[in-house]
């Protein structure tokens, strides 16, 4: 069995993700193997082809965390699955590939009703989202979430899920044009970011409490959210997004230049505010199965609609998709179909 990848022979750069056609080995034991269809992007995986991500190999790595297509073969000792199904998934880098295996556990049924695009949109951001809002958060019924890149795919699922809960909800977007689908989806106040942000933060909040912000772009954006901050307010970072090239290459000198501007907090300016800052990395849950799965299954029980798919591509063309998800205009989840 031969399959097609994406491989960076060394992080570092866009140029060096390069299409490559080899052996696909057979399913280990208590592993699948998937057909896949369809391959969702995430900011992950520009920082990891760019060489900005710790946790990716440096050296002859296949990109992608996040995929759905069909159980085309199950080792020895599966049970659950069989062959034809229908599944989405997650795994530890491996994803830029029309062919993988991975531990059966890491895959669970697409919803009928959903395509295999949406099912490759879902499992990570809708995580991501979740994990924030309530494992860390904290989040209770009532209270005012502020939620950055509101209408990206995590923002999307942050939104859809506070709701759950009767929160209010003001998104911030970076754009203009992006205002519309944030009021479609639901916000009670959206805010184009800008010079006049912390003003118009409050005028948004009017005589409400801020709770808890959800971040992923870092800078002055979040210093100012939590001077806002309520006391017993929490921010939950997941992202830098400011940290992400639009270029083939990073900048190092403004890399450089931006970590050093990163927000700072003082163990005793947190306790004497009584506010929290909270950060967290997904990759984590690779390690933790049953957790992953857990969360996923409280996820379920919500009744999400289907994400929102902003742009497909097809797999000839995974690097303009990802140069398209770099641009930072893209709305919900950009898809790869193999």
């Amino acid at each position: 069995m031969r399959r097609r990848v994406y491989r960076v022979s060394r992080a570092g750069s866009l140029r060096r993700l390069q299409l490559k056609e080899e052996e696909a080995g057979p399913p280990g034991a208590q592993e699948v193997a998937v057909n896949v269809k369809a391959i969702g992007l995430n900011f992950a995986d520009v920082f990891t082809i760019l060489g900005l991500y710790r946790a990716a190999p440096k050296r002859d790595c296949i990109p992608g965390i996040e995929f759905s297509g069909e159980v085309a073969e199950l080792g020895s000792n599966v049970t659950g699955l069989k062959t034809g199904d229908r599944v989405m998934g997650s795994i530890r880098f491996g994803g830029f590939t029309d062919r993988l295996t991975i531990d059966h556990r890491y895959v669970l049924p697409i919803p009928e009703t959903w395509s295999y695009a949406e099912g490759a949109a879902f499992i990570v951001q809708a995580l991501t989202a979740y994990y924030a809002l309530l494992p860390l958060g904290n989040l209770q019924p009532g209270q005012t979430v502020l939620i950055h890149s509101a209408v990206g795919g995590v923002g999307l699922n942050a939104n859809r899920i506070a709701k759950r809960f009767s929160a209010y909800t003001i998104g911030t977007v970076g754009s203009q044009e992006k205002v519309a689908l944030a009021q479609q989806e639901g916000y009670d106040a959206v805010i184009v970011r800008s010079r006049d942000f912390s003003r118009d933060v409050r005028q948004a909040l009017g005589d409400r409490e801020l709770n808890l912000v959800l971040d992923a772009v870092g800078g002055k954006t979040q210093r100012e959210s939590f001077r806002m901050l309520a006391t017993t307010g929490r921010l939950v970072a997941y992202g830098l997004s400011e940290f992400a090239s639009h270029m083939e290459t990073p900048n190092y000198l403004r890399l450089a230049y931006r970590y050093l501007r990163l927000p700072r907090y003082h163990t005793l300016s947190l306790i004497e505010s009584n506010k929290s800052v909270l950060g967290f990395n997904l990759i984590w849950l690779y390690d933790r199965v049953d957790v992953w799965r857990a969360m996923l299954q409280e996820i379920q029980q919500l009744g999400l609609p289907a994400p929102r798919i902003g742009a497909t591509f097809p797999f000839e063309r995974l690097v303009d998709a990802v140069r398209t998800l770099q641009s930072g205009k893209t709305t919900g989840k950009v898809v790869v179909t193999a």
